[in-house]
């Protein structure tokens, strides 16, 4: 099983560095383990497809949460690199996780 290359937007970094260490270490713990098969739960993989989420258009990106800190990592692949690039990192009682994430995959 290989794993896939894991990638970073700019913002996403900036939200991991406002974690306390702790959280951050458990999220870069988390990706690891996404990392070694990101697809969608439908096709084997650890990653919760967003299609639509709140009226915005978020084809294309999956999530996973780590229920014990309340936080939401939200990525899309790249098939053919075989890239995961890590949109966002943020609580997960906050919708706002998502409007970031529309918002940051407009700018690609």
């Amino acid at each position: 099983m290989s794993v896939w290359e894991v990638c970073w937007k700019s913002e996403a970094l900036r939200d991991l560095e406002r974690l306390d260490a702790s959280k951050a270490r458990r999220v870069l713990a988390q990706v690891r383990r996404v990392a070694l098969n990101p697809r969608p739960r439908s096709q084997g993989g650890y990653g919760k497809p967003l299609g639509n989420k709140g009226g915005l258009d978020l084809v294309g990106l999956c999530e996973v949460k780590l229920w014990g800190d309340g936080i939401r990592v939200i990525y899309g692949l790249e098939e053919r690199e075989g890239k995961m690039v890590v949109v966002v990192v943020g609580l997960r009682s906050d919708n706002e996780v998502y409007r970031l994430a529309a918002r940051r995959m407009r700018r690609r």
